[in-house]
């Protein structure tokens, strides 16, 4: 199911983060929350040796990704040291390059959305155009840094370039941030409201979430040695995208409506210019790793996205199912009425262009029945019996596409549960942690 790491998480250039054994105590301490987790603990559930528990924790410490929690009451000996994890030690910037906006997220490293900025694109102006707008966004959140680490925070608020459909959130509160002036919460067109700090686990409204997915980010294209072991680091970036493209490569092929984005290489370009390791995959796929990571998330789901497109991230035994090209999951372009309408990837009737149709028209309950056709289908092909609906049209009215879509499913005699993932970072969190889940051994 191509579990490829590649390397992604070592471009920051913290030594402590290439390590397998440090992958499972990291994952423990972050885990464990603000209560923290002790040395004894952490031998006991990784199977490591005390020896080699200290070892790790003695280096993650000195590279501030760890600290001490206190101690815990003694039961008769030495009080035990607890430690904890330090999110705000590094970060993930996550990108959804959408048709017609580019939504970006700065996640620290428990994966808490630090601040989020939304923007108009046009994925057709060029590659020049769009990745100068990719770029500004980058370097604004990137110095978000500053503001959660406490060095050298400037005395402004962070805000987004302006815009009409542009939001921000505030920095998340943390106990190793800085004081620091919070930019004022704000909410544009976003149909679920998500106002503050969000947590990348917190449960999805209707059926929701997995154990952990296996990201299976490509490699990085840039030099592990270019980067600098600083408290509040970016570690990455993650791209996503409309589909299809090559994850493997990090090009992406003939976007519906956009063939000029056919062969460009999107992850080797970007990186140079940010200066950081980029990680390209699809939003579906995006948005299903995101969801896949919850506690409570169930082994095997389809995640069905409608926005500016129509199609679907596949979770299957705890992984993101790509393909062998990392086509998987391209729904939108299943033929459902063969003397249908034209779509722009040259086939007739496709669900894409007969759900956005409907949408066109104002038919809300004529798109949810095409949606609901679409997760059926899913169902059948794959043998699942959970479907989370999600994307900007869906969250437009979450009840009236999960009741269209439980009635094509019980009409067809499908007992798959339906529900709605609001989480309107859903792709751009996922992608973040296309970087910060290899860290933790997912």
């Amino acid at each position: 199911m191509n579990r490829d790491n590649g390397g992604v998480a070592s471009g920051a250039n913290l030594p402590a983060l290439r390590s397998h054994n440090a992958a499972l105590v990291l994952d423990l301490l972050r885990t464990a929350g603000e209560g923290g987790i002790s040395r004894l603990e952490l031998a006991e559930r990784t199977g490591l040796t005390p020896q080699a528990v200290s070892k790790i924790t003695a280096r993650l410490r000195a590279e501030g990704l760890a600290a001490e929690a206190g101690r815990r009451a003694s039961t008769g000996g030495k009080p035990a040291t607890v430690l904890r994890l330090v999110p705000a030690a590094a970060h993930a910037i996550g990108l959804h390059l959408d048709r017609d906006e580019l939504t970006a997220v700065l996640l620290d490293l428990a994966g808490t959305r630090v601040a989020a900025s939304r923007v108009p694109l046009d994925l057709g102006a060029g590659a020049d155009a769009v990745l100068a707008v990719v770029a500004a966004e980058v370097a604004a959140l990137t110095a978000m840094t500053t503001l959660t680490t406490g060095r050298g925070a400037p005395t402004g608020a962070y805000r987004a370039p302006a815009s009409p459909r542009a939001s921000t959130s505030a920095p998340a509160s943390a106990s190793d941030a800085a004081a620091a002036p919070a930019p004022a919460s704000v909410s544009a067109s976003a149909p679920i409201s998500a106002v503050g700090p969000a947590s990348a686990s917190a449960p999805a409204v209707g059926p929701a979430s997995a154990p952990a997915a296996d990201p299976d980010p490509a490699s990085a294209s840039v030099s592990a040695s270019a980067y600098a072991p600083v408290p509040g680091a970016v570690l990455g970036v993650g791209v996503a995208m409309p589909g299809p493209l090559d994850h493997r490569t990090g090009t992406p092929g003939r976007v519906t409506g956009f063939p000029e984005w056919d062969g460009f290489p999107l992850r080797e370009e970007l990186a140079r210019r940010l200066g950081l390791p980029v990680v390209l995959d699809k939003d579906t796929n995006a948005a299903a790793l995101g969801l896949a990571l919850r506690p409570d998330a169930p082994d095997s789901f389809a995640y069905v996205h409608l926005g500016t497109g129509l199609g679907a991230g596949l979770v299957l035994g705890g992984a993101v199912l790509r393909g062998g090209r990392t086509g998987a999951g391209e729904l939108g372009h299943q033929t459902v009425q063969l003397d249908g309408p034209p779509c722009d990837c040259g086939g007739r009737g496709c669900l894409e262009v007969l759900c956005l149709t409907a949408l066109a028209h104002g038919d809300r309950a004529e798109a949810a029945r095409i949606l609901g056709t679409g997760a059926a289908n899913l169902v059948r092909l794959l043998d699942i019996d959970r479907v989370l609906l999600g994307g900007r049209a869906v969250l437009a009215d979450p009840e009236a596409y999960a009741r269209g879509a439980r009635e094509v499913l019980a009409g067809l005699g499908l007992s798959a549960d339906v529900g709605v993932a609001v989480a309107p970072y859903a792709v751009t969190e996922g992608a973040a942690q296309l970087i910060l889940a290899p860290i933790f051994g997912k």
